[in-house]
């Protein structure tokens, strides 16, 4: 069993522990600092770049005013002009994103044994924390009922992500392929809100309304639309439990459990299907949070995984959908012949393709580094069906 990490630092002249929580992967900070409403934004940004965490202390409304002073510190450091090469910009932008989230994940904040924040006008995030770490026992390691104002440090900024997740959890996004009703997105599992490519599902043909197969369901939100349109049975994959448990919870809220199966697999369930439907991350590079892992993937695993096995789970005359966007292909990161010889090597042959733009604001946006590919980028479900 693997035990979370444990940090230490000195407060009070006496040695302090607490477990380290991250779900973003950061590693625990090797030197802590103590911080409060004294501290000025200027020497915490310093001892922020430096590798030093500050462990805050004081109101908490002001520790959330030094995380905004920071990030302006970050964001007017002197910017070289994007590269002419798109691939190169790309990667740059990652690594800067990645710098960013390094400086301003050094300020911390505590989690007491009931995962609350002990700090003076400081919200209350018990229920927040719960849903994205679990039990209060299982996270601080302290039996039920213990005592203690420090039991976990997590970064503010984290932590405000999981704020916002559970705002949207409890709020829900519209989805207008279901008529206006909303899908639940829990923390760590991407949510449906850029919905063109569920627009894609929503229109496309259907083969057959007898039995489907969502790969990768995430929310359940395609696994949802089928069923909506009358696919009687529609057996919905993932791996992640979080996103098992998320679309149980919508489906049931959908009205629709009693036709949607959601079951756990590294992409495709037993069998065989007349509609095999699969929405794999787009962009092949590293995530660097759980939430990232539907949007990027290295080496293409999961459309080449998709792709490599799909003739084999498709009845005679089935298709399999592929919703994909091709702005890895305007980064330079996926040839578009590299896609074609997935197919013609998985023994599938193209039957139609789909189109749609992207509706998101940073299409539009001139000032965004990677204005030129997001611009150009277009999503599509390819119609697939296994080869004579």
């Amino acid at each position: 069993m693997n035990h979370p990490p444990v940090v230490e630092w000195t407060e009070d002249d006496h040695v302090r522990t607490a477990r380290w929580r991250s779900e973003n992967g950061a590693r625990p900070p090797r030197r802590i600092a103590l911080a409060d409403d004294r501290t000025r934004a200027d020497e915490a940004y310093r001892l922020a770049c430096e590798g030093t965490a500050l462990l805050w202390r004081g109101d908490f409304h002001n520790a959330r005013q030094l995380l905004t002073a920071l990030a302006r510190r970050v964001d007017r450091r002197p910017r070289k002009a994007p590269p002419a090469d798109v691939t190169q910009a790309f990667h740059l932008h990652r690594a800067a994103q990645n710098q960013r989230a390094r400086v301003l994940g050094m300020l911390l904040v505590p989690l007491d044994a009931e995962l609350a924040v002990p700090l003076h006008r400081a919200p209350d995030v018990r229920e927040a924390c719960a849903r994205a770490f679990g039990a209060p026992q299982e996270v601080t390691g302290l039996p039920a009922g213990a005592a203690a104002d420090t039991a976990v440090l997590v970064s503010l900024r984290e932590l405000l992500g999981v704020i916002g997740a559970n705002e949207w959890r409890r709020k829900g996004v519209e989805v207008p392929a279901l008529g206006g009703d909303r899908i639940h997105p829990h923390y760590g599992v991407f949510s449906p809100a850029r919905g063109e490519y569920v627009d894609l599902v929503a229109e496309a043909p259907l083969p057959g309304r007898e039995l489907a197969f969502d790969i990768g369901t995430g929310t359940g939100v395609l696994a949802s639309v089928l069923a909506r349109r009358g696919v009687r049975r529609v057996v919905a994959t993932d791996q992640d439990p979080r996103a098992l448990a998320c679309a149980r919870e919508n489906t049931a809220r959908l009205g629709v459990a009693d036709q949607v199966e959601v079951v756990e697999a590294d992409l495709f369930p037993a069998g065989r299907a007349p509609l095999v439907v699969c929405n794999p991350p787009w962009v092949p590079a590293k995530p660097t949070s759980p939430v990232e892992h539907a949007v990027y993937d290295p080496g293409n695993r999961m459309l080449h995984g998709f792709l490599g096995g799909l003739a084999d789970h498709l009845t005679p005359g089935g298709e399999g959908w592929l919703i994909l966007s091709d702005l890895a292909e305007h980064l330079g990161l996926r040839a578009h012949a590299e896609l074609l010889d997935a197919f013609a090597e998985g023994g599938l042959t193209v039957l139609d393709r789909l189109d749609i733009a992207p509706r998101h604001p940073r299409a539009q946006d001139a000032a965004d580094p990677l204005h030129v590919a997001r611009a150009a980028e277009v999503t599509s479900l390819w119609r697939l069906g296994a080869a004579d």
